[in-house]
């Protein structure tokens, strides 16, 4: 925007035999009427209200140019322009060429190109009287290019957040290209080797800050203490300050360089799944031909690919998904004592009940979440081996599924799992990291069914000998001679043979169901973010919250049931008086989770994990 009017043209013409003092018009001279004065025109450029005013932010070089074009015009040439400025920032402006253009900023000491496109750079392009250089968030693939012809009072270089990777780029990072370099940043690149990478650092005299956080080679537990201590001069680490006790825990640790593992390790830990749905409640009473029905809980998530060996080792879901079905005899110890009675109960009645609680069943299900109600699809790659799998059950590309151990319901399931991961692709981690882990509650569902055993499975009755005939009639006679003792002892015997006959039932009833392949619904889903691991942070702990699956009504048929258990009584009370109040919302879906990335405190501690 010009000059606020356009009649002060006085001030513009040229008058070469005064002084440019006296360009600048004095308030006791006489001014045309139609004309500001200085004074007035700084008052437009200086006040908020203006519009002319700067924006916020702006510096101080930006007042006193804007200053400087009110009092004096004539001096806004191209060669003072260029000689004025120390400081040049282009943020984001989607720059992806440095010119030899810049070659014209005579004074320039500080350069500002962050957020851009920029690829490469020719060196020869840049003032030598340069001291910082910020190249953050561009598209630098390696250090190469600014080596032909650094800035030799260079002192402080930025490359983070582009794109270097591998084991070169530490050979361009020496004192024999950047002699007077102090400050260097080369986060969140795909750096690898970090011993080569601080082997080049070491050369450089004057390094006071440095940072290395989100590159992969910073994931090694020994990555802090190995960098401290082979950088004695180093004062600042990843924007960490460094201790004089950091030097003397990590004391000798890079002589022991060469034996330290290259490799990342991880401990996931889960805790308690609280909110589930006890969908038992909506299933009808099993009848003498079943199903009978048993329901298991369980938390999947997923994770790059252990080091060769240990995911064979632990099996991920997917392994447990397809694995052949229990036997009928594994399949009993599996069946609750409660699924046991009511099974005899049927059996013995040969009549099939109705379930109070199946009048509600609709009810239930048209009033929960949408999570109760989403179909679940098969996914495409199991679809032959198990056609009732959720696609959500199935890893991502690169990754591997991990489950807690199967629990039944409770109201708060204790998952108490934890899993140590040990990776050796650290390029592949830090993109794992960064996208994140998925978490998902998962209900598995089982009917079984009694088996008739045909003609040729039914044991044979057999033939009683001779010998057999008179233990027979030897027997009798005890029994006859017993039952004289007393009527009293005959009325405790009968009590005990039923309760005996009841007891043989329970056991011999597992021993004939088969069962169906498991039907699995994942109840909730959810992201949990890892990138807080790469920027330093040694641990993500965080309960997932996947809303609200129970409603009013499930959580009486729960109470009805539970409160037939007389040790549950007290607790059932006090849940059942708090359900009747207006203001009793259900627990909603949650789970425990915390990922801890390993960091060594001491070089003892790095080189006891070498030993294990």
């Amino acid at each position: 925007m010009g000059a606020p009017a356009e009649t002060n043209k006085s001030r513009f013409l040229p008058q070469t035999w005064r002084a440019w003092r006296e360009l600048v018009p004095r308030e006791e001279e006489a001014v045309n009427p139609g004309e500001e004065t200085v004074q007035d025109l700084l008052d437009l450029v200086c006040s908020p209200q203006s519009p002319w005013a700067l924006p916020e932010g702006s510096s101080a070089e930006d007042r006193f140019l804007r200053e400087l074009a009110v009092q004096n015009p004539l001096m806004l040439k191209d060669t003072f322009l260029y000689s004025y400025f120390r400081s040049l920032r282009v943020v984001g402006r989607q720059v992806s060429l440095v010119d030899k253009d810049l070659l014209k900023f005579l004074n320039l000491e500080e350069l500002v190109l962050s957020a851009n496109r920029i690829k490469e750079i020719n060196a020869a392009n840049l003032p030598p009287t340069l001291k910082v250089l910020e190249l953050c968030g561009n598209q630098i693939a390696s250090v190469e290019c600014l080596c032909a012809h650094p800035p030799p009072v260079l002192q402080h270089l930025g490359l983070g957040h582009n794109k270097l990777l591998g084991p070169l780029d530490s050979l361009y990072i020496t004192t024999d290209h950047w002699p007077n370099l102090m400050s260097l940043d080369l986060g969140f690149n795909n750096l690898t080797d970090l011993q080569g990478m601080i082997a080049s650092l070491s050369t450089l005299p004057h390094l006071r800050l440095l940072v290395l956080q989100g590159n992969p080679l910073a994931l090694v537990p020994y990555y802090r203490g190995f960098t401290i201590d082979s950088l004695s001069q180093l004062c600042v680490l990843d924007d960490v300050t460094v201790t004089s006790n950091e030097k003397h825990q990590f004391h000798g640790l890079s002589q022991r360089g060469d034996l330290l593992a290259c490799e990342a390790q991880f401990v996931v830990t889960i805790g308690s799944v609280r909110g589930v749905l006890d969908t038992s409640i909506l299933d009808l009473e099993p009848g003498p031909q079943g199903p009978f029905i048993t329901y298991s809980y369980y938390v999947t998530y997923d994770f790059v690919e252990d080091k060769e060996g240990e995911a064979s080792e632990y099996g991920g879901v997917l392994a447990e998904l397809v694995k052949p079905s229990p036997s009928a005899e594994q399949l009993g110890e599996s069946i609750p004592e409660e699924a046991k009675e009511e099974a005899e109960e049927s059996l013995e009645s040969g009549l099939t009940t109705q379930s109070p609680l199946g009048e509600l069943e609709e009810s239930l299900i048209l009033e929960g979440s949408g999570a109760l109600s989403k179909s679940i699809d098969s996914a495409e790659e199991l679809a032959k081996l198990q056609p009732r799998i959720d696609p959500r059950l199935c890893p991502s590309p690169g990754t591997v599924l991990f489950s807690t151990v199967r629990k039944p319901w409770a109201e708060v399931i204790a998952c108490n799992y934890e899993m140590q991961h040990t990776l050796k692709d650290l390029v592949r981690l830090r993109a794992f990291l960064l996208a994140g882990t998925t978490l998902t509650i998962v209900e598995e569902k089982i009917l079984s069914w009694p088996t008739v055993l045909s003609a040729v499975d039914s044991p044979l009755p057999a033939k009683k000998g001779k010998g057999e005939n008179k233990k027979g009639k030897k027997e009798k006679e005890e029994k006859d001679k017993k039952g004289k003792d007393g009527k009293d002892k005959a009325g405790k015997g009968e009590k005990e043979l039923a309760k005996n006959q009841k007891g043989s039932k329970k056991k011999e009833l597992p021993k004939h169901l088969r069962q169906d392949l498991p039907t699995l619904r994942v109840l909730g889903e959810g992201m949990v973010a890892l990138e807080s691991l790469l920027a330093g942070e040694p641990l993500v702990s965080t309960v997932c919250n996947f809303g609200v699956i129970r409603t009013l009504d499930s959580d009486r048929l729960t109470f009805i049931r539970d409160s037939k258990n007389k040790k549950a009584k007290k607790e059932n009370r006090k849940s059942m008086t708090a359900m009747y109040d207006s203001d009793y919302q259900p627990e909603p879906l949650s789970v425990e989770v915390q990922i801890q990335l390993k960091q060594c405190r001491s070089a003892e501690e790095a080189l006891r994990a070498l030993a294990l």
